[in-house]
């Protein structure tokens, strides 16, 4: 009993030195802008009218061909680009501040924003000729809950860069990683290609993405004591907090229940994998095809290989339960009829790895066709200066028969250290000096552009 006493009294001996430490090192205020200069700059980026809005369009034109060929790098580029986090973060303002106007302002432009940015992209989907669903387009069609934790950490941490004195590059990082424009895209794409599934997945999507940018906004700025908008008459403020109230709960409450979804669905499919891993793990048996069904609780899974005995199938089946996965129906299939296999799917897999080794093969043949073209053009580059400087050398050294010049490597004994040297073998009528030798390597450094160059005589 005396040791717990001791250990609690130390304990508080060292509280003030933890607080002084956490104050320290996490204080915000520190760092700290004008709260003005950080509020102007929220509001004027929440207009969507004239540059705005065109850097916008085009933005989306950009995203749509970068999702259209695949491309990442374009994407980047495209989320680099747009506006659309302004009226995002002027929701999260005007809520934190009790500023009615700003709110209304931020949920029109926001909306404008959004119907351009729909609009740009089914235009696009609709002329392009390429139709074909790439796999960044299909990756902005189902929400997880780690889209939900960016949008959150993202928001939080673009609103405290604004608030900070060097803004530095955290809000188009902020852009790029709750990826608010391709879920724009790929709605526009489902809207022009007549696939609802797309179009509902991807605004689903960039509705949690908004939502939860929005609420860290918010967090944020009461964490650091924003000033609320004084009203002189209270039953104004009274009026403007009730409606910021029902906006605020009309918004969050179908979100709050999607992102719940979200989790479940995230849950069960970890689950899901989780026992496909362990118990349909066959000696001599692939699984090369799965599909996990969180809506109808279904887990279908394709086998390669020797065949697996039905009693080991209804073992791992009774151990459904382990994994909570109560009721989940379980379909496996063996053999290597059309029935029994995804064709689809298992030929999309196998055209991927191939172009993936092709291209990585191809990849290596070209660097190393660069590497013997560069080789051959040193030695086409001596022939072309052999002929140029032979008449140029019948004049300066009329002595001179024949001349001779490669390149080499010089390698130290001692040190094995390597030097590029070029070698020159010329032949005279008349001995030259050792002095005329000393001139005649300094015109051919110059005249072949050699740091290193070896003179032989005969």
């Amino acid at each position: 009993m005396a040791d717990i006493k001791g250990k609690l009294k130390n304990d508080l001996k060292n509280m003030p030195y933890i607080r002084q430490f956490l104050h320290e090192y996490f204080d915000l205020g520190k760092d700290k802008d004008n709260e003005a200069v950080t509020v102007e700059s929220i509001r004027n980026g929440v207009e969507f009218k004239g540059t705005n809005l065109w850097i916008l369009i085009f933005a989306i034109f950009i995203a749509s061909l970068g999702l259209n060929v695949n491309s990442t790098a374009v994407i980047i580029g495209a989320m680099l680009i747009s506006p659309l986090m302004g009226p995002i973060m002027g929701v999260g303002l005007a809520i934190g501040q009790n500023d009615f106007e700003l709110l209304k302002r931020s949920l029109k432009s926001y909306l404008i924003a959004t119907v351009f940015s729909v609009i740009t992209a089914t235009l696009y989907f609709s002329l392009t000729p390429l139709d074909e669903v790439q796999s960044e387009l299909l990756a902005r069609t189902s929400p997880t809950i780690y889209d939900v934790l960016i949008a959150l950490c993202g928001g939080l941490a673009g609103i405290i860069a604004l608030s900070t004195k060097e803004k530095g590059n955290v809000i188009p990082g902020v852009a790029i990683a709750t990826a608010l424009m391709p879920p724009l895209c790929t709605a526009g794409f489902g809207l022009a290609t007549g696939n609802l599934l797309y179009f509902l997945g991807a605004f689903y999507l960039y509705f949690i993405n908004s939502v939860f940018i929005s609420l860290a906004t918010f967090i944020g700025v009461r964490v650091m004591h924003f000033q609320r908008k004084e009203f002189v008459d209270k039953e104004r403020e009274k009026l403007v907090k009730k409606y910021i109230v029902i906006i605020t709960l009309a918004t969050m409450c179908p979100a709050i229940y999607l992102t719940y979804g979200i989790v479940k669905n995230t849950i069960y499919t970890a689950s899901a994998n989780n026992f496909i891993s362990e118990e349909l793990n066959f000696p001599d048996t692939q699984v090369i095809d799965r599909k996990i069904s969180y809506e109808n609780k279904e887990i279908r899974v394709v086998l390669i290989g020797n065949e697996v005995p039905a009693t080991e199938i209804a073992a791992a089946k009774d151990n459904l339960k382990h994994y909570n996965l109560a009721g989940t129906k379980l379909i496996v299939m063996q053999g290597m009829n059309n029935e029994a296999m995804d064709i689809g799917s298992l030929k999309a897999q196998v055209m991927e790895d191939f172009y993936k080794n092709s291209e990585k093969r191809l990849l290596e043949q070209q660097n190393k066709i660069h590497e013997l073209e560069e080789e051959l053009k040193v030695y086409a580059a001596y022939n072309a200066v052999d002929k140029k400087i032979i008449p140029e050398l019948k004049v300066l050294y009329p002595s001179a028969e024949t001349i001779a010049m490669a390149k080499t490597v010089e390698l130290s004994v001692d040190s094995t250290r390597m030097d590029t040297l070029t070698l020159v073998l010329m032949k005279f009528a008349k001995h030259p000096s050792e002095k005329e030798q000393e001139k005649i390597t300094e015109w051919l450094k110059a005249r072949v552009g050699a740091k290193k160059l070896k003179l032989v005589v005969e």
